[in-house]
């Protein structure tokens, strides 16, 4: 080789770890596939906020919905696999898998995780006039009087809905479900006493808890919440059936599987810092969420396992898309 070849070829490759070591040189776009106002949307603007701080270049949200979420994550599904087009992913990824057997895309074969952000513990509170005050008093109940109980949700194949029917399929026990459109309604009419139990994020649950207007049995988490450390979680109930019980409403970031590895890492590095700001903790916490970083690899191990988990259940409980 030659001297004047081989000057071209270094300086080649030095632009290229140059290019990669620079990323992002332009906006990055962030897309949601929920509503503006909600904890996903939150989530996303509040680490692409200080994302732009440390890159130097805007990171901007866009809220595409529809079809349960799968045409925004078809859209970045078809975006160039070069860092500048995620998905704000949630654990409603993994329930779409088990729903939607013929999507255009492989959650799983077709994106990259790149870093979890944010968790949201579910609990489940009953009226005041329900007796029971434990989850292993409500067991009991629902085994003594199988399908005698009602339960409200947030809405037909939710996040709620699936902690609800797993906790269902591991104790052997029936409730009847009673479906809302969205948790605001279901909480509500709880509250009134139309209805004695519901399943819902645990920050919309916690004011009436305070007020005593609700009382919460558990929450759905691997382990306390931090907002409310008096609370036990389904692990501790007693119940031999829930000792491994674990579901949460969690957010993250994923990319379109050929994003190079140099650009992943980076991205995933850089949430970390994010997530570990003061000012973030703070105002995730505020939101009614936890911080619950966690690695690319193992934020996707967590939603294959979850896909896995909600296909049995979509099968057992022929639970069907609205």
């Amino acid at each position: 080789m030659n001297s004047a070849l081989a000057f071209v070829l270094m300086a080649g490759a030095s632009g290229v770890a140059l290019a990669q070591g620079a990323f992002p040189t332009k906006p990055v776009k962030v897309i949601v596939t929920f509503t503006a106002g909600g904890a996903a949307d939150f989530t996303a603007r509040l680490v692409g906020d200080k994302l732009t701080d440390i890159w130097k270049q805007q990171v901007v949200v866009e809220n595409r919905i529809g079809a349960g979420g799968n045409i925004g994550v078809e859209a970045v599904f078809r975006s160039p696999a070069d860092g500048y087009t995620l998905l704000l992913a949630s654990s409603a990824q993994p329930i779409n898998v088990a729903l939607y057997p013929k999507l255009p895309f492989d959650l799983f074969r077709d994106f990259a995780p790149v870093a979890l952000a944010a968790s949201a513990p579910m609990a489940i509170a009953v009226h005041p006039r329900v007796k029971e005050n434990t989850l292993q008093e409500f067991v009991a109940l629902l085994r003594s009087s199988p399908g005698k109980v009602s339960y409200a949700t947030c809405g037909v194949a939710t996040a709620h809905h699936f902690a609800f029917e797993i906790f269902k399929f591991q104790t052997k026990t029936f409730a009847l479900h009673i479906p809302y459109r969205g948790c605001a309604a279901a909480v509500v009419d709880t509250v009134a006493g139309q209805i004695d139990t519901v399943i819902s994020s645990l920050n919309t649950l916690l004011p009436h808890q305070n007020s005593g207007k609700l009382k919460i049995l558990a929450i759905t988490s691997k382990t306390r919440s931090p907002s409310a450390p008096n609370l036990p979680t389904f692990r501790e109930s007693g119940v031999s059936e829930l000792k491994d019980y674990d579901s949460s409403i969690y957010y993250g970031f994923m990319a379109p599987a050929a994003t190079p590895k140099e650009v992943l890492a980076k991205m995933e590095r850089d949430i970390r810092t994010v997530v570990a700001m003061p000012e973030v903790v703070q105002r995730i916490a505020s939101g009614g969420m936890e911080v619950s970083f966690a690695t690319g690899a193992e934020m996707g191990a967590l939603m294959r396992a979850d896909a896995e988990k909600v296909k049995a259940i979509v099968e057992y409980a022929g639970i069907k898309p609205e």
